[in-house]
């Protein structure tokens, strides 16, 4: 029990509530203390009757039945390893800011949902999550089935691929794609890389809720590498002139393992 215990300090602490959430809503559900239809983005209902917390229940709820297969364990692992990777890598430090993320994507998720009328909303928002960590750190290795190497970047786009393959549908996996793509972009690509001007930043009230900690660095996480621009030649000369960590990933599960 002491190492159970020690595992969950160990958890980042808005990673741990939304792992820890989204343990207890499919729990309940399943021992019958709540009807599943009370928990799903229902329109509706939403607008209808007011039920204002279906987004909440949506996103923290999945069916665990003998068909959902590996599904629901596997997503589990994703939010686990990079939600914890992004708060103690890029956010290490700055709760307010990687809170403020996770309710963007969120928002931009609910909102997706109620207009293509989506009951679940677990996998967009962890996609999100896993497209963002894929982005800032793109030239990172990971290894999927059957030996294949390739770089983050590329991820998010093959287990959208594998699950389209297996399961015959990408919709989750590509809004969740889309999100993690518009706030990565809106937040790190355009105003850091481009020389656009911010379209984003954190509320204050979020910064006096979760204040920075000490040795944080304030703002927003590094930015994607710039590339350099290229020298012209010196006359009558020649022209002028991330490290990757190797993962296991895939092994052992039908979508992937670090």
């Amino acid at each position: 029990m002491s190492d159970i215990g020690d595992w969950l300090k160990s958890i980042p602490l808005l990673t741990k509530y939304w792992f820890a959430g989204s343990i207890a809503v499919p729990l309940i559900s399943r021992l019958g203390f709540i009807d599943p239809m009370n928990l799903i983005l229902w329109p509706a209902k939403f607008f209808g009757n007011f039920q204002i917390w279906r987004p909440l229940t949506a996103t923290l709820y999945f069916p665990v039945t003998p068909g959902s297969g590996l599904l629901y364990p596997v997503n589990l692992y994703f939010l686990y390893q990079y939600s914890s990777r992004l708060e103690t890598g890029t956010f290490d430090g700055k709760p307010a800011d990687y809170l403020f993320m996770l309710l963007f994507n969120w928002l931009c998720i609910v909102i997706t949902g109620l207009l293509m009328d989506m009951q679940l909303l677990m996998i967009p928002l962890i996609m999100s999550v896993l497209y963002v960590w894929a982005q800032l750190n793109r030239d990172t290795v990971v290894s999927f089935w059957f030996g294949t190497r390739f770089k983050a970047s590329y991820l998010p786009w093959v287990i959208l691929g594998f699950n389209w393959v297996i399961q015959g549908s990408m919709v989750n996996e590509l809004i969740g794609n889309l999100v993690g793509h518009l706030y990565f972009f809106l937040m790190f690509k355009y105003p850091m890389d481009l020389g656009g001007r911010a379209f984003l930043s954190t509320p204050e009230f979020l910064k006096r809720l979760l204040p920075a900690r000490r040795g944080g660095v304030s703002g927003f996480g590094a930015p994607p590498p710039r590339r350099a621009a290229p020298q012209e030649p010196a006359a009558g000369g020649g022209g002028g002139g991330l490290f990757g960590r190797n993962h296991n990933w895939g092994q052992g599960n039908r979508l992937g393992d670090d």
